[in-house]
């Protein structure tokens, strides 16, 4: 399937639209819902451990082969039902059911807003081996159909909310999702996610401008025909403010900006993914991060403040290293017929337990050279 993807992943401009749109949806739901709109218990609610389903679900384009795309499916519900089993367990609640782990499937589905996430529903459909979609992956299979069906039909009513107030909250959504991607000079766009660090350009500024006042201060002082420094003068300079007071203070003017668009104008990779950098965009980074450090090196020498430094890392390690390792792949050499058809388990930090793969063992095709290996079932 990976040589025919092209021809028939998304080939119907019905399914191109769908996609669109159920995209464009989440991308505003995300922005309100809260998991109390879901009617998910408090003991259950932990969306910071619900971050590493988001990231199994949001893989799911990197692939081409159906079993690949559903193996994304099955690490990010296996995720969430090892957090639901766990705090049930802390909590002393009864063992979650499908009650429970729809409803937060949902909400981890509104917050990571997969790429064409109808199309890879559509694709698995028609082109997975149906003897190998059944148990545990036609289970969590469903489970991710009804959640699409759900978040495409979706209204004040399904969520637990005010009729006013959801129009007044998709409203919002939408005038913010505009600005971002109306914004010029912000080339990427940011799938609906608003940029969590909006307080870094004005923190900038804040310091600019206090930097500009601090070394203005002795070039008055020495035009003023050699007056002896007084105590007062001596507390004036005292009352500088300290890094942490700008940043503060930069916080508190960003709560009063109006137009956060054109705040950021100045940093249009504030707004970028991994993903979405190009080769030939590193050197602009860099470029940009060596003028971010020399600026706010300058500034902590001239306030007085130690600048917090990290340990450099040693490009020249880091290559050495990623050598050996692809040294150590090689020497390996092919497997046998049998074990190459074979996917190894993957043992993961958050569970001990041991599961065999999902019944499958063989993969349709091998992955071609541009394409990431095929992602390890999770245990558990």
């Amino acid at each position: 399937m990976t040589k025919l993807f092209a021809r028939v992943f998304a080939s119907l401009s019905d399914d191109v639209k769908l996609d669109d749109q159920l995209s464009e949806k989440m991308a505003l739901i995300q922005q309100f819902i809260r998991p109390e709109n879901l009617d998910i218990k408090p003991a259950f609610q932990n969306e910071t451990s619900w971050l590493l389903a988001q990231k199994e679900l949001q893989k799911i384009n990197m692939y081409k082969a159906p079993r690949d795309k559903l193996v994304c499916i099955l690490n990010c519900c296996k995720v969430i039902g090892n957090l639901l089993l766990n705090a049930s367990v802390a909590s002393k609640e009864n063992p979650p059911g499908a009650d429970e782990f729809l409803p937060v499937l949902i909400y981890v589905t509104l917050k990571a807003n997969p790429p064409q996430l109808h199309s890879n529903l559509l694709y698995i459909q028609r082109f997975r081996r149906q003897s190998r979609l059944v148990a545990e992956a036609a289970y969590y299979f469903t489970n991710m159909l009804s959640a699409e069906s759900f978040i495409s039909n979706i209204d004040a009513k399904s969520i637990s909310m005010d009729e006013a107030e959801f129009e007044r909250n998709m409203e919002f959504a939408r005038a913010l999702l505009s600005a971002d991607t109306q914004d010029p000079s912000s080339p990427y766009p940011n799938n609906g996610q608003y940029p969590r660090a909006e307080p870094t350009k004005h923190r900038n500024k804040a310091l600019n401008d206090n930097k500009d006042t601090a070394l203005r201060t002795p070039s008055s002082g020495a035009k003023s025909e050699g007056k002896k420094v007084t105590f007062a003068d001596e507390s004036l300079i005292m009352k500088v403010p300290s890094l942490s007071d700008l940043e503060n203070k930069g916080a508190n003017m960003i709560l009063k900006e109006d137009k956060l668009s054109e705040v950021f104008r100045e940093f249009p990779y504030l707004f970028a993914r991994v993903g979405d950098l190009t080769v030939v965009e590193v050197e602009d980074l860099l470029n940009n991060y060596k003028q971010l450090v020399c600026k706010y090196v300058c500034l902590s020498k001239g306030l007085g403040v130690s600048s917090t430094s990290h340990p450099p890392s040693n490009p020249q390690n880091n290559a050495q290293d990623q050598a050996e390792t692809t040294a150590d792949y090689s020497d390996s050499g092919p497997e046998d017929a049998n074990n190459k058809s074979e996917v190894p388990i993957n043992t993961t930090e958050h569970t001990a337990d041991e599961v065999s793969l999902l019944e499958d063992k063989k993969i349709e095709s091998d992955p071609p050279q541009d394409e990431p290996d095929a992602p390890e079932v999770m245990i558990g």
